[in-house]
């Protein structure tokens, strides 16, 4: 229409030049008619017909905690005094009073916190996030219809953030579940919850990043839709109307929204669902490794190549990786044929496997990989290690400092027994290029450049044949952590 308008206000001269200079441009090929199209415009999309279709499934979760308030409270004080005893937590004089009917009594509901959820099934199951009902004596589950139901805890997930309540209703209407898989970066996402308690609120935005590594033991969703206090346990919706994820987390130094969120993929939330339906509590596989990150450094000296796999810092004594041959120092690239990529997706992969299954790791080990089998166990609070590096025995003479500044000795078959090698020396002294890099003294030497070290003799006469003008890498046991240390002696 602009065009036509703008085309209306030439002189019939002025067209018939307009539409020859076109025809010319055509004839000298500067403007063929194989040209691509110019793109469409596109406004915003549309949400109303998605929020209609899914808005009805979501749901507003209040929790409510018996109060536990001192029982004390003094009766000449007035309300104004009281209320500055409360506003900077200082303690309440300890005379009895009787309680005025505006304190709460122990034992009274009172109001903990807001959240959202959302109905997976019509017979009433609601999915939400851990922390939103964790500690709450009592679940509120509001629907869109605003009919309100006293909530079940059917069991809670801390590590995964996943929470799933029962509501005594049938006939309800229920979410579809997306596949994550198909979920693009940069494409269109819907949030409904109850931002500070603001029921049915819908925002939108796209799909900022996936498999975001933030440490928890989930690969999280990061999006810039406004997620806000109440928006926890809510869904994220595609275009499609599926959910394919639970609003969790934001990123933020005020406490509120600054365009950075993060959702739990819904593929992990329901296998995390469906083992506290069956069974109330989540069961995850365990090795007994303590991990650590493969630096680009480390892997280029050890001829990993690129910086891949969890480097085993410490083996647990009895453990099932030690079972399975596991060392100190190995670097696990592969469980069961799926790479590692990162020493993050090492737990979240055993953490997969029942317990009592078997696994094959491939771990990489002095320059060359090899598999391993373990049996996994169930999941344990850590065990901390107690052995420190062994005392020095003074009753041999120090070895000479060699040009990496350091003087070693050989292990006493003790030590060997203590720390749990076959091999290795003794760091008595650490100096120079040596100290730079963190070695220090009681530290034990077990490879150097990817070759097992058996005795000071040895490990001395490799020293003296090295390249001063290249690194030198070396695998050290401190205690029971091992760890890649490199010596760079032309610094």
């Amino acid at each position: 229409m602009m065009l036509r308008l703008k085309e209306s206000l030439l002189s019939p001269g002025a067209r018939a030049g307009r539409f020859g200079f076109a025809a010319l441009l055509l004839t000298l090929g500067l403007l063929g008619a194989g040209s691509p199209a110019p793109v469409a415009a596109q406004g915003p999309p549309d949400f109303t017909e998605l929020v209609e279709r899914v808005g009805p499934a979501v749901v507003n979760i209040r929790t409510t905690e018996r109060s536990r308030i001192a029982r004390n409270v003094p009766g000449d004080m007035d309300e104004d005094m009281l209320e500055f005893f409360r506003r900077f937590g200082l303690p309440m004089p300890n005379r009895p009073s009787p309680r005025s009917p505006q304190q709460p009594g122990e034992g009274d509901a009172q109001p903990r916190g807001v959240g959202s959820g959302f109905i997976l099934t019509a017979d009433g199951y609601v999915m939400t996030n851990a922390h939103v009902v964790d500690g709450a004596d009592e679940v509120i589950v509001t629907l869109a219809d605003k009919r309100e139901f006293k909530a079940k805890p059917i069991g809670a997930d801390k590590r995964s953030d996943v929470a799933l309540v029962k509501i005594e209703a049938s006939g309800l209407p229920t979410v579809r579940i997306g596949d994550v898989a198909k979920l693009k970066v940069g494409e269109w996402v819907i949030a409904i919850g109850s931002p500070f308690g603001l029921e049915s609120t819908v925002t939108a935005g796209i799909v900022s990043a996936k498999s975001r590594d933030t440490g928890e033991l989930l690969p999280l969703i990061q999006t810039d839709v406004a997620i806000n206090p109440g928006n926890s346990g809510g869904p994220l919706i595609n275009m499609r109307g599926e959910v394919v994820g639970i609003n969790s987390q934001i990123y933020s130094r005020s406490g509120g929204y600054m365009g950075i969120s993060f959702a739990i993929p819904i593929d992990e939330a329901t296998r995390v669902s469906e083992q506290l339906r069956t069974g109330g509590r989540v069961i995850r596989g365990r090795i007994g490794v303590v991990i650590d990150r493969v630096t680009r450094e480390v892997a280029e000296s050890i001829g990993l190549g690129k910086p891949t796999g969890a480097l085993v810092r410490t083996v647990e004594a009895g453990g099932p990786a030690e079972k399975a041959g596991v060392e100190a120092g190995d670097i696990i690239t592969k469980v069961d044929a799926k790479a590692v990529e990162t020493s993050v997706e090492l737990p979240r992969l055993i953490g997969s496997i029942k317990p009592g299954n078997k696994a094959t790791l491939q771990v990489f080990r002095r320059g060359t990989y090899r598999d391993l089998s373990v049996v996994v166990a169930e999941l344990e609070p850590e065990r901390s290690a107690a052995r420190h590096a062994p005392e020095r025995d003074d009753a041999k003479p120090p070895a000479v400092v060699s040009t990496l500044g350091l003087a070693v000795s050989d292990l006493t078959d003790a030590q060997k027994r203590e720390l749990k090698v076959k091999n290795g020396v003794r760091v008595d002294t650490a100096e120079g290029v040596a100290a730079r890099a963190g070695v220090r003294e009681g530290d034990v030497i077990v490879t150097v450049d990817n070759v097992e070290v058996v005795s000071a003799k040895q490990f001395d006469a490799a020293v003296a044949k090295f390249d001063k003008s290249k690194p030198v890498t070396l695998l050290v046991r401190r205690g029971e952590a091992a760890n890649f240390l490199i010596l760079r002696p032309s610094r």
